[in-house]
């Protein structure tokens, strides 16, 4: 009789590149790094103490040109950009020595994700990206067309919009629902204190938020949860009511308005 293998041993295919994030997050996360997915178009953004670059992960359910051509864009932002996808034994499925050598002649890394049923996920390294001193010595894609010596606005814009979120409340690779950025972190708040309020004028839920991006939050009006209901004076929608509810995780883990209770100035 052939050896019987463990239910926790026995390992299952990802249905979707998301199925990926929580495995890579965590290994991250294990090495310091503070994790978001879906920063500015990136799967994921890892992010640690003290270091100025950050590290990018491109994911897909199986390694394939577009995974390549995506993680070779990144290098754009940061010398440090992964790929990651599920490692298979098929016959068909390309070999980790394979995958390893493009890799290298790319200046990326390499990681893949293995799923059970039962016990966590493994994540396994099998090489590490092109730092940016081998990058500007012109070694693989270093030199034109290669990452950036350092930080630029590219980068700023990717590292503004991680810091800006309260939470993390994408799954990296996620595709057709509507993504928690720092933008709709703030229209949810300035809902919610037109929530608590009533109508305001954009000074007073300046205030109440602290963001000087009220006033053009409320008059950009970008998902229709707001009306002007009188001259500088605001007001929730149904709309704006409904999103309270639909995002009420990031409504709760973000800094809430004073209490109604308190008073505001009014106009």
């Amino acid at each position: 009789m052939g050896k019987r293998v463990s239910t926790d041993e026995t390992e299952v295919r990802a249905k979707a590149e998301t199925e990926l994030y929580a495995p890579v997050k965590r290994w991250l996360e294990a090495q310091g790094y503070a994790v978001r997915g879906e920063v500015r178009g990136c799967d994921v953004v890892a992010v640690r103490d003290g270091e100025s670059w950050p590290v990018v992960v491109e994911l897909k359910k199986r390694f394939n040109l577009s995974l390549f051509l995506q993680a070779v864009e990144r290098r754009a932002l940061t010398p440090y950009v992964y790929v990651a996808a599920e490692r298979s034994d098929r016959r068909n499925a390309f070999a980790i020595s394979e995958l390893r050598r493009l890799c290298g002649l790319l200046g990326i890394g390499l990681l893949t994700v293995k799923l059970y049923k039962r016990k966590p996920a493994l994540v396994e390294l099998h090489c590490d990206p092109a730092g940016p001193d081998e990058a500007a010595a012109g070694g693989r894609l270093g030199g034109p067309g290669g990452p950036p010596k350092s930080p630029g606005r590219r980068t700023t814009r990717v590292l503004d919009e991680f810091r800006e979120r309260s939470g993390d409340y994408n799954a990296g690779g996620v595709t057709g629902r509507k993504l928690v950025t720092a933008y709709r972190e703030k229209a949810l708040r300035c809902a919610e204190a037109l929530h608590m309020y009533g109508p305001l004028a954009p000074r007073q839920v300046r205030d109440l938020i602290a963001s000087d991006m009220a006033r053009s939050i409320l008059a950009r009006n970008v998902y229709g949860w707001f009306r002007r209901v009188s001259r500088g004076v605001y007001a929730l929608t149904p709309a704006g009511e409904e999103a309270l509810g639909e995002f009420a995780e990031v409504v709760a883990a973000s800094p809430r308005p004073p209490a109604a209770d308190g008073g505001v100035e009014r106009e």
